[in-house]
């Protein structure tokens, strides 16, 4: 027996959080009863229907993709922008963990595993996550250290992170730098430079839960080994 919410999510119809506002707003029955309850629990082997349409349980997928800047993170998009799901081959409905801003390309995994997906985004289970970020300027290396401090924004306090200077050119008045975090804020790393007076003109994110692009090209995707599955779910449940 599982929660309904859970069985939703790991049929690959929706994120968990999506299926418990559907369960609250009367749309989910199980055996033809309305649930609105979010404790209650079914068996797999129950019928449950959503909007009347019984929920079909898809082959788990795990697809790892080099996004490329100028793609949305969403499944679809209003202004008809191209999205992460028009660059992989799948039948089957999958949606990114986390997300990686329009401008901003690197590592970004698709699944329809919705427990996964939660383990990895739990702030309390600190995923790493490793950015290249440019930095237009001769960056003060001083001021990196408030990075790593924590820095305010949002009205936030940031957590820990890590900083390591890839390259400062003093006269091409260009930086490079890796910034290892382990939240996943709203245009975070953007804001922790900007809280330094700095602005990032490049975002790459080179690293997710251990991860990276490998032989990848921006744009090409690749499906996970049953082996690296099994490492992201025990690296998540270990932290």
């Amino acid at each position: 027996m599982e929660r309904i919410q859970k069985i939703i999510a790991n049929s690959g119809y929706c994120s968990r959080r999506k299926a418990e506002d559907l369960i609250k707003a009367g749309r989910v029955t199980v055996n033809g009863e309305i649930v609105q309850e979010l404790g209650r629990k079914a068996s797999y082997g129950d019928t449950i229907m959503i909007d009347g349409k019984a929920l079909k349980k898809e082959e788990k997928e795990y697809i790892l993709l080099y996004k490329p800047r100028g793609v949305v993170t969403t499944s679809s998009d209003d202004k008809h922008r191209k999205t992460v799901i028009d660059l992989v081959d799948t039948p089957n409905r999958v949606y990114s963990v986390g997300r990686l801003d329009y401008d901003a390309s690197g590592v970004l995994l698709l699944t329809n595993d919705g427990e996964l997906t939660n383990l990895l985004i739990h702030p309390s289970n600190n995923i790493e996550k490793v950015y290249l970020v440019k930095i237009d300027e001769a960056v003060d290396p001083h001021a990196l250290k408030k990075l790593e401090d924590g820095v305010i924004i949002d009205g936030k306090k940031t957590a820990k992170a890590r900083v390591k200077v890839k390259k400062i050119d003093k006269k091409k008045n260009k930086s490079l730098i890796y910034l290892t975090i382990h939240e996943g804020r709203n245009h975070q790393v953007k804001k922790m430079f900007e809280a330094i007076g700095y602005k990032v003109s490049k975002l790459k994110r080179e690293k997710f839960a251990g991860l990276d692009l490998h032989s990848l090209k921006s744009g090409e995707w690749r499906r996970l080994s049953v082996h690296e599955v099994k490492v992201l779910y025990a690296l998540a449940k270990k932290n």
